[in-house]
């Protein structure tokens, strides 16, 4: 029986000395040794996201459009009722619908006038909807290179560590500079490749956007041609 005992306890894994331990690395950890270039990139990301979020939001409610809209414009204007085609572009929160109302109002004056007024209103329309979209582009390319900074400090001090050690260099004292090389480049990496691919997002859906002005406006000028013919 003791025999037995003891064949068990020698079968056992050694619990004690020599057991490897699981090292965990958390987001904060991560911060806290990238030193303050990692709080610039976590300003940045958190300003990507809002710029990004906002924007996403007032573009597709920009982009809205009543099925109806153009059609009820055309009735108003064939049955010469300009106020009440104004009335409803006032009533109708959209970038077509103010481009069109300015075209109404300029109704009676030469076509190109017309024209250059809507793409001058159309114009507008896009500056707003392009606000604070450049400063993802700059997030998205000032990332990465705030991300390298850090790599080139963590190596500078990495090697200058190594340099006041002399015969005594240890691991560990280079440790520190090497992590803080590698911590900024993949956060400043992550930053960047994030603002630049919703940067692509937001611009494809103004380019979107901008297709639909032109040709609602072409269609508005092309209705004004019609009484006449």
């Amino acid at each position: 029986m003791l025999n037995l005992f003891l064949l068990q306890l020698a079968a056992q894994p050694n619990l004690g000395e020599g057991e490897p331990t699981e090292i965990t690395l958390s987001v904060f950890d991560l911060a806290i040794k990238g030193g303050w270039i990692m709080a610039i990139l976590g300003v940045f990301s958190i300003i990507a996201m809002y710029i990004f979020i906002e924007r996403y939001f007032v573009i597709i409610k920009a982009s809205r459009e009543e099925s109806n809209f153009m059609n009820n414009i055309r009735d108003f204007i064939h049955n010469g009722r300009v106020d009440s085609a104004l009335s409803l572009c006032k009533n109708t929160y959209s970038p077509i619908s103010r481009m069109i109302e300015k075209g109404l109002q300029r109704i009676g004056k030469p076509l190109g006038d017309i024209n250059a007024a809507i793409e001058n209103v159309g114009k507008l329309e896009v500056s707003r909807l392009e606000k604070n979209i450049a400063g993802l582009a700059t997030i998205s390319g000032a990332a990465p290179m705030l991300g390298f900074l850090g790599t080139v400090i963590g190596m500078i001090r990495a090697f200058y560590d190594m340099s006041m050690a002399g015969n005594n260099i240890d691991i560990a004292l280079l440790s520190g500079g090497i992590y803080q090389a590698m911590v900024t480049t993949v956060a400043g990496l992550v930053v960047g490749i994030m603002a630049y691919i919703m940067y692509n997002i937001l611009v494809a859906r103004i380019e979107k956007l901008i297709y639909k002005l032109e040709a609602r406006a072409t269609e508005f000028m092309d209705l004004l041609h019609e009484p006449a013919k």
